[in-house]
Order: C-alpha cells, then sequence, then structure tokens
C-alpha cells in the first residue's frame, strides 16, 4: 500500500499515462474476452470410461489450463496426467502437418526429487521420448492432409500410483484435449493396453499384472473399430493371441470414445475455420502431368534403377518440367509446383502397382529382396554381424560385462517397469552417409531412439533371464533404403548366437507396407499389401507395420498408419503376411547360423563364484575397497558382493580370471587353516593386552582375536593384569563357534575354571590334560 500511495504523488508523465492507459484498456478487452469464452462453457466437466473389467478411466475439462485451445485431465486409480493443446492462427508453409507432441514425467509426480547435481528435471529421458512418439502415432492420422496451424500437444504427468502406466491415460487425454478444443480434428480416438495371463486378455494391466504378462499391447482406434495405431512387445506370443488382442482392444476404446464425445459435447468449443490453402490451377496441374507421366512411368517401370539412381531420374524430370510450367505459367508459386510434382509423382508410383501387381524393383508384392548374412567379421569382438536385404545394410557389435555394467532406469521407469536395471539394451545408430547424406553427428535422436527400443524388444524374449553378462548391442545402419529397424533384429540375432549368448530361437523381423485406392477408410476395399518395404514405398504409401518374432511367435509389433484407420481385416491380413515373410527370412539366416555358438572365443569373457567367510570379508576388500581397485587396475577383473559371504568375480578373459584368483589368495592369506571343533579347548596365545581384555591367536596365520574381560575368570574383573596375563603367554580357552554376523570367534577362558578336560594345542599338534 506504500509503494502505491507513493507512486500515485509522483509527477505524470502524459505520454506514457497515454501509452499506459491503451495497454490497459487492450488487457481489459482481452480479459473480457477470455472471461466470456469461460462463462459460455461449465467451469468443468468430468465423464468416465468404463470398461468391460470395471475399471475405469475418468477424463476431467475446463480446470486446468485454460487459456490453452484445449486442456484435459485423465485419470486412472490414482495415475493422472494433463494434456495441453495449442494450435497458431495463421497457417505455416510446409508440406506436412506441423505437430509436436512432448510428454514430460517429473519426479514431484511419484514423491521424489532428482538424483542429479541441480536436483530437477534435465532433457527428457528415454521413456518420455518413446511415450511422445505413442501419442504422436495416435492422432496424427485424424488430422487433416491440409492441415498447416503448427499444433503443439503438452503431457504433463500429474501424479502416479505405480500400478496404473500413465502413457495410455496420455494419448486418452491427448485426443480429448484435441476434441474439445477449436482445432479442426478428426477424432476422437480411444486407446487401451491389452494383456496376456494364462491365455487371458486383461484391459488395462495394472504393473503387476503386465509384468506377469506375455503381451504388452496398445491398441488406438476410431468410432468404426479402424486401427489407427498399434505398439507392443510379446514373450514369444501366437499370432491367433495377438490377433484376438487387437480385437477386443478395438472394442474396448469405444469405450474411451463414447466419453470423450459426451465431453466434447458438454464442454467442447466451436471448430474454428480452416483457411483455404492456395492450390495449383486445373490447367498447370494438367501441364505438369502431360510433361512428367510417361518419363516417371518409365522410371518407376525400370527394375535396374536402385535407390540413388532413381531418387536421380525423379528429381531430373521434377527440374526439367517445372522449369517449362514456369515459363509457361511465370505468376504459379514454385512451392506449389513442387508440391503438385510430388503429388502426381505419387499418384503414378501408387498406379503401377495396381495396374501390374508388380513394385518398382520388380518384386512381386509379397517378394523378399535378396537377403545375405556374415557373421564372425572381427575377432576381438564378442560377437559380429553383417545383415544384407537389397540396399538397407546393418552391422552389429555384441559387448559382453559385468552386470556393474546395467543400465541404471530413471525414477518413474523403474516404477513403471518393476525393473531398477536393464542387462540387454540395444543402441541403433543412423549416422547421415546411410543415405547417402551430409548431417550432423551429435547426440540420438527421436527416431534413433524409437527404432532402438523397438529393436530392442523384438530380440530381449530369446535372451535367457538368467544370463550372468550385461549384454550391449550396437546396430549401426550402414545403408537405408528402408525397414533398417527389422534389419536390426535380423543381425543383432545373428550377432548372439555369434557371440555364444544362448538364445531360445533367432528372431527376424519384417516391414508390411500398404498403397490403397480409396480414401475413406471405413469403405477400403481396393488396396494392395507389401511385404518387406522399400524407402520410396514407405513414403508413397498409407502404412509401415513392423513386426519382429521368432518362428513360433511374435516379440515386437508397430504399426505406423498414415490413413485415419484401417479396418481389421486389412490389419489381421497385414499381420499373416508378415509372419509368412519370417519364416522365409530365418530359413535364409539358418543357412549362416542356426543356434548360438557351442564353443567359447578366445574374447569371451568369463565369471565365477566366490564364497568369503564373514571374518575373512574385510581382508578381501582392503581399506576403502583398495583392493578391489587393485585388482580391477591390474587384471580388468571386477568383484562385486552379493551378499556377506559371496561376491561375482567378472574378468575379460580366462587369464584375467586366473590372475584375478591369484591376487585374491594373497589378500586372503589361504594358509593353514584348522577346522576348529565347536565346545573343543584349545591352546591360545596371548598377542596384546587391553583394557577391555586379551587378543589371542589359536594359529600362527590367524588373525587376532579379542577374549573379553568377562569371559578371562568368573570373578568380575576390570583389567587383564589382576590375574597376570602378559603378551606371548599360552591359556586355555574354549571354542563356541563364530558370531553370525560379525565373524568374530566366540571363546572363553572362565567355563573352563572346572573339571579336567582334554587340551588342544594347535601348533604342537598335541593334547593335554589341564584342571
Amino acid at each position: 500500500m506504500l509503494n502505491i500511495t507513493q507512486h500515485a504523488r509522483s509527477p505524470v508523465n502524459p505520454w506514457k499515462s497515454c501509452l499506459i492507459g491503451n495497454l490497459f484498456h487492450r488487457k481489459v478487452r482481452k480479459c473480457k474476452h477470455i472471461h466470456r469464452s469461460f462463462s459460455s462453457t461449465p467451469q468443468d466437466a468430468t465423464v468416465e470410461a468404463v470398461f468391460s473389467n470395471s475399471r475405469t478411466l475418468s477424463l476431467t475439462s475446463g480446470k486446468y489450463a485454460r487459456f490453452a485451445s484445449g486442456s484435459v485431465v485423465a485419470e486412472m486409480g490414482d495415475t493422472a496426467v494433463m494434456v495441453t493443446t495449442v494450435a497458431k492462427q495463421k497457417p505455416t508453409s510446409g508440406g506436412f502437418v506441423p505437430l509436436i507432441v512432448d510428454y514430460r514425467q517429473k519426479s514431484a509426480a511419484a514423491g521424489r526429487i532428482p538424483t542429479n547435481f541441480l536436483r530437477r528435471e534435465l532433457g527428457p529421458s528415454e521413456k518420455e521420448i518413446l511415450s511422445a512418439r505413442l501419442i504422436d502415432r495416435s492422432v496424427r492420422p485424424m488430422f487433416s492432409s491440409d492441415f498447416r496451424y503448427e499444433t503443439q500437444v503438452v503431457c504433463n504427468l500429474l501424479a502416479v500410483d505405480h500400478a496404473n502406466l500413465p502413457d495410455v491415460c496420455a494419448v486418452n487425454a491427448a485426443s480429448a484435449a484435441l476434441s474439445v478444443s477449436d482445432i479442426p480434428w478428426n477424432g476422437p480416438v480411444g486407446a487401451v493396453r491389452m494383456g496376456l495371463c494364462d491365455g487371458e486378455i486383461i484391459v488395462n494391466p495394472t504393473r503387476r499384472e503386465l509384468q506377469a504378462s506375455s503381451l504388452d499391447l496398445v491398441v488406438t482406434a476410431t468410432r468404426q473399430n479402424l486401427v489407427v495405431m498399434l505398439e507392443g512387445r510379446g514373450d514369444i506370443v501366437l499370432l491367433n493371441d495377438v490377433q484376438k488382442a487387437i480385437k477386443q482392444g478395438t472394442k474396448e476404446a469405444q469405450h474411451v470414445i463414447n466419453a470423450i464425445e459426451k465431453l466434447q459435447k458438454e464442454h467442447g468449443r466451436q471448430k474454428r475455420t480452416l483457411e483455404a490453402l492456395p492450390e495449383v490451377p486445373e490447367d498447370v496441374f494438367q501441364a505438369i502431368r502431360m510433361g512428367s507421366e510417361i518419363r516417371l512411368r518409365e522410371i518407376f517401370r525400370d527394375t535396374a534403377h536402385d535407390k540413388i539412381s532413381r531418387d536421380v531420374a525423379v528429381q531430373a524430370v521434377r527440374v526439367e518440367v517445372l522449369e517449362s510450367v514456369k515459363g509457361d505459367f511465370p505468376d504459379a508459386e514454385v512451392s506449389l509446383l513442387e508440391g503438385a510434382f510430388n503429388r502426381y509423382c505419387r499418384e503414378v508410383f501408387r498406379e503401377l502397382i495396381f495396374e501390374r501387381d508388380l513394385r518398382c524393383d520388380g518384386r512381386g508384392l509379397d517378394d523378399l529382396r535378396n537377403i545375405s548374412c556374415k557373421i564372425d567379421l572381427h575377432k576381438p569382438l564378442h560377437g559380429s554381424a553383417l545383415f544384407q536385404r537389397g540396399q538397407t545394410q546393418v552391422f552389429c557389435t555384441v559387448a559382453l560385462d559385468s552386470q556393474e555394467s546395467a543400465m541404471k532406469l530413471d525414477t518413474i521407469s523403474a516404477l513403471d517397469s518393476g525393473v531398477r536395471a536393464k542387462n540387454f539394451f540395444l543402441h541403433y545408430e543412423f549416422p547421415p552417409y546411410a543415405t547417402g547424406e551430409i548431417g550432423r553427428i551429435g547426440p540420438i535422436g527421436r527416431r534413433e531412439m524409437g527404432h532402438g527400443a523397438l529393436a530392442e524388444k523384438g530380440l530381449l524374449p530369446t535372451l535367457p533371464s538368467d544370463f550372468p553378462f550385461t549384454v550391449r548391442l550396437t546396430a549401426e545402419v550402414l545403408e537405408s533404403n528402408g525397414s533398417s529397424s527389422m534389419a536390426s533384429v535380423c543381425a543383432g540375432s545373428l550377432a548372439l548366437m555369434d557371440a555364444g549368448v544362448p538364445l531360445s530361437a533367432p528372431a527376424a523381423g519384417v516391414a508390411i507396407g500398404l498403397v490403397t485406392k480409396c480414401q475413406d477408410p471405413k469403405h477400403l476395399e481396393d488396396y494392395k499389401l507389401l511385404t518387406d518395404l522399400l524407402g520410396i514405398e514407405d513414403y508413397m504409401g498409407d502404412m509401415d507395420m513392423k513386426v519382429a518374432g521368432t518362428r513360433k511367435g511374435i516379440t515386437a509389433l508397430q504399426a505406423d498408419i498414415k490413413i485415419p484407420g484401417l479396418p481389421l481385416k486389412v490389419v489381421m491380413e497385414a499381420l499373416q503376411k508378415a509372419t509368412d515373410a519370417k519364416s522365409k527370412i530365418l530359413d535364409i539366416m539358418k543357412l549362416t547360423i542356426s543356434e548360438s555358438r557351442r564353443v567359447k572365443k578366445d574374447s569371451w569373457p568369463v565369471s565365477d563364484k566366490i564364497t568369503v567367510e564373514p571374518h575373512q570379508r574385510s581382508k578381501l576388500i582392503g581399506p576403502g575397497g583398495v583392493n578391489l581397485k587393485k585388482i580391477y587396475l591390474e587384471t580388468g577383473a571386477q568383484l562385486t558382493a552379493d551378499s556377506e559371504t559371496t561376491f561375482t568375480l567378472f574378468a575379460p578373459s580366462q587369464s584375467a580370471m586366473d590372475e584375478a584368483r591369484e591376487m585374491i589368495e594373497v589378500f586372503l592369506k589361504f594358509d593353514r587353516v584348522p577346522d576348529l571343533e565347536f565346545g573343543a579347548i584349545y591352546t591360545a596365545k596371548i598377542v596384546d593386552v587391553k583394557d577391555i581384555g586379551v587378543m589371542v591367536t589359536l594359529y600362527p596365520s590367524m588373525p587376532p582375536a579379542l577374549l573379553h574381560n568377562s569371559q578371562l575368570d568368573q570373578r568380575k574383573i576390570a583389567h587383564p593384569s589382576v590375574l597376570g596375563l602378559e603378551v606371548g603367554q599360552e591359556i586355555q580357552v574354549k571354542y563356541f563357534g563364530r558370531d553370525p554376523v560379525s565373524g568374530f570367534m566366540r571363546l572363553s577362558r572362565k567355563v573352563l575354571q572346572g573339571p579336567s578336560t582334554t587340551v588342544r594345542n594347535l601348533d604342537r599338534s598335541e593334547q593335554s590334560d589341564v584342571a
């Protein structure tokens, strides 16, 4: 109040006053407009979707973030996710839907504090990136192809209850937020997670149920039971079980869609009117068609072309035709001409597939490209393989290390999965030279992370759960012409078998494409499925479905659909074609290597268990772990504690293991250690006198043990000197084993102050009677 009064008495600048007044009135008008938009609808509204197993998803709008175009909070159990959507008012240039999806999970949602130096969230984690990609693929197909308004979808994890997973909640919240906003969108869609336990399908399983489930599949569908997105992993799940889960998932998604439509009706804003995009006049388009049709058809029919030569030929036609049309129509915009040429090029490419049932490289619809496999390319590597499929080439290497090298997961990911560390991970690399381009070499991108995670899912179920090493698989794409992630699965399986990792079965992967004539997915009858997708077929087509697995079943599945949904019939047919192609690829891989190598390579690491008595533990570790560090620096071997008495020794080779064992023997001083009998009497030698007792040894290599004052005599004494005990003196003690916690010997002298007993002298190996 004091500051306000002082400012009121100060001299007033009239120009400044005028400026402030204008800004004030603008703010007031804006606030009135916002108030009217808020007051025109209910303050907040909540709807619920109840699934067949009685689990409930609630969606609330109008409560938080009301400046956003749309804002919805989704809750399942005590897990809550808030999603906001905002779109610009003016369209942007470009030939794609400008959609950005960000997913952030904060440690505060789990009641934790980040463990980094700054104690705050830094860049997005792998889990956040993968969840963002999942949401993007679920909502992007429902945008109109001519939508050019930059749109951002931001997902914030508000709370997590360690039982219900937040990613599916985020998909449904994003669908609801876009539906209630003023952003034109052809949704809603609904997403559900499907599990499989003992042959029974589970809808939206909890974290514990998912750990016991052999299937983890997310299904996103539309009102017409059309599949928009699929992503999941399986423990070698049968094709019939996967198909059954997809069918039930589309039905369960209808509960979410009903709830979103109700929320949109009660709390939705009126959709904005899109500005009409400029189009190429019909006479200009016909000029492009007449100048390029024959040459494009020749290029796409010429099976001698490879990726590079085909791209060069199409680019030459593009440049020549656009220059000619630009000369005839000088007022036409270059960007519109390029868009029209690209659209017509796509039409020609797809028409030729329908006309001939042949593809641009001469293959039939179900044919595979030529495949070659090589293993053991470099001797120092634990395992290596080169997989070539057409012009897609992937080089894979295997590195085996100790369990200490396992990847530690972030807090939220560990709570979701129930696993704190991963001992198998695949790193996928896609350098720019793989497509003959120049680009940035730096941190991993979202695409690389997503492809690596998919390939990792495809291989993980084939590895043994009790494998004693941490396995890092690196998949480097050297050439790319489509389906490099599935080629990474094939190369990875070959490399693991070459390394001698005992796989349950070899795994392979393939991509299935789709071209359609009818743009209405509800009436999709005329379509062609393409096995073993080429890069240009992915770009020109309507779907990229990746399927990985063994002969018996499916281990990973991801469907990237570019049209507003696919009928179940098309999805099931694509899965069947992928299963057939997968078996053919495994037959070819079998010719190179059919099972894991039995004879280990010279570079194969070794691991062993070492048991140490509790009283020797400190000797082995040394002060501050100095002995463990010395073993590692001199031999490369790592010694890690499993329990109080058990250690795991990992060495990069057998010679390093032998050297490490020799060092351990020196540290522990494995001299003659007699077997002491419980209740027996031994001769002990005093090596030190302390205020609380005397330190004695029973044999030369024994560490001194404390004989407390309370065990020296039946009388209560304050100091051993009262009994005349001195260093070097020999006394008789009774042995009562070792303390189960500390491992120290339990000895007593006072219990011998009674009848005569046989004494054992471990130094002279003789017995005598003592009174």
